[in-house]
């Protein structure tokens, strides 16, 4: 997704210019950390006080100019506008929350609004169309065929939350002025590893193939989560 995400900035904004970026629902920072050593300049908006906390941490352990480019504050995603002013940013990421948000439209509205003319809203979310497939892949048949007609699941951290379809989210990104631009597929291979598995001898040609399926019609159609680009027009 990183990759992914590099790649539709790349083709946006100039090679060097440093970019206002809101990372709303940082959880740990991994984005946001990645995006401030890159040059840019990275809000991160986090209502999880224990996340927040080891974001702080990780911060803490960065060079003196990173740290100085990067500001955290804790808060709710769904109120941006108490935070800042419409246009504030260039770029918005928006990556696993909306699996927890029950009514995700205001929330999208708002993350378009923070967004400058031309600016890149960056979403990763569950694939309500290809919930059936970990079930599926697992030999879980009841599952399997329970999935196929709705968008709740149940995650590994044992939550009850929900999924998105790409069509919705394409019309709804039209609807808030930030049409869809860009989509991918994340996890098309690798979804049902088990959780804390050991990285491959091969990690490179893993990473490769994920990458290749994810924007490749079948493949990237039955990922476990979809990456989609939004542009403010």
């Amino acid at each position: 997704m990183a990759r992914q995400l590099d790649e539709q900035i790349a083709g946006r904004y100039p090679v060097g210019q440093r970019l206002r970026v809101l990372d709303v629902g940082m959880g740990q920072g991994t984005q946001a950390l990645r995006l401030a050593r890159a040059g840019h300049q990275v809000t991160g908006l986090e209502q999880d006080a224990k996340m927040l906390a080891v974001a702080r941490q990780a911060l803490a352990a960065e060079p003196e100019g990173i740290r100085g480019r990067v500001r955290l504050i804790e808060g709710d995603g769904r109120e941006t506008g108490v935070h800042f002013l419409p246009g504030s940013f260039d770029v918005v990421l928006c990556h696993g929350v909306l699996m927890y948000v029950a009514e995700p439209d205001p929330l999208l509205a708002g993350l378009a609004r923070m967004l400058a003319p031309g600016g890149l809203l960056s979403l990763l979310v569950r694939n309500a169309d290809a919930l059936a497939m970990r079930s599926g892949l697992a030999g879980d048949w009841a599952a399997a065929l329970t999935a196929f007609d709705t968008t709740a699941y149940t995650n590994r951290l044992g939550l009850d939350v929900r999924a998105d379809r790409l069509s919705t989210l394409t019309s709804t990104l039209a609807g808030i002025g930030a049409p869809l631009h860009a989509w991918f597929g994340v996890r098309v291979f690798t979804d049902t590893a088990a959780d804390g598995a050991c990285l491959p001898a091969d990690l490179d040609s893993l990473l490769a193939a994920e990458e290749r399926a994810g924007r490749t019609d079948p493949y990237r159609q039955v990922a476990a989560l979809l990456h989609l680009c939004g542009v403010r027009g």
